[in-house]
């Protein structure tokens, strides 16, 4: 059974997609939570090229009301909107394949080969199957299993 906040993301994610698509961003992740006994909805926007804090204010702008006309959210909350940051979380099967050949750290939802964190280079995403180098060899992790996964950084 899915949470009431697991249903908000993706009810706001179907929502307000197009709508930031349509003025050339995209929408990499949406989160409800709370913080510091504040509800927020956190939504991270990226283009090519990066994100400006003008186009983050423009996107809250858009998608703001439409969040709460259609009544998705009974409480109050607060709407952020930003940069996803370098360690952009990897949602979305396009995400991985952009990053193919890069590090990317893993946390599995169930353990695989006895761990379910994972850091390495990805190698190869086919059939829904990420190939990924450690340092004890190549591990495939299926992508149906990942709870998380991001980008890291290399700053050299």
């Amino acid at each position: 059974m899915q949470s009431r906040r697991q249903t908000i993301n993706e009810e706001v994610s179907r929502l307000v997609g197009p709508v930031l698509e349509a003025s050339g961003l995209e929408l990499v992740d949406v989160e409800y939570t709370s913080d510091y006994g504040r509800r927020v909805l956190r939504l991270y926007v990226d283009r090519s090229g990066g994100v400006t804090l003008e186009d983050c204010a423009r996107a809250s702008r858009e998608v703001g009301d439409l969040i709460d006309v259609k009544d998705i959210i009974d409480d109050g909350y607060v709407l952020e909107v930003s940069s996803p940051g370098l360690n952009r979380p990897l949602k979305k099967e396009k995400d991985f394949l952009r990053v193919l050949g890069k590090k990317i750290k893993v946390l599995m939802a169930a353990p695989v080969e006895g761990r379910r964190k994972f850091t390495g280079t990805l190698k190869f995403f086919e059939g829904g199957v990420l190939g990924l180098e450690i340092e004890s060899g190549l591990v495939d992790l299926h992508w149906s299993d990942v709870e998380k996964a991001n980008l890291v950084y290399d700053f050299k």
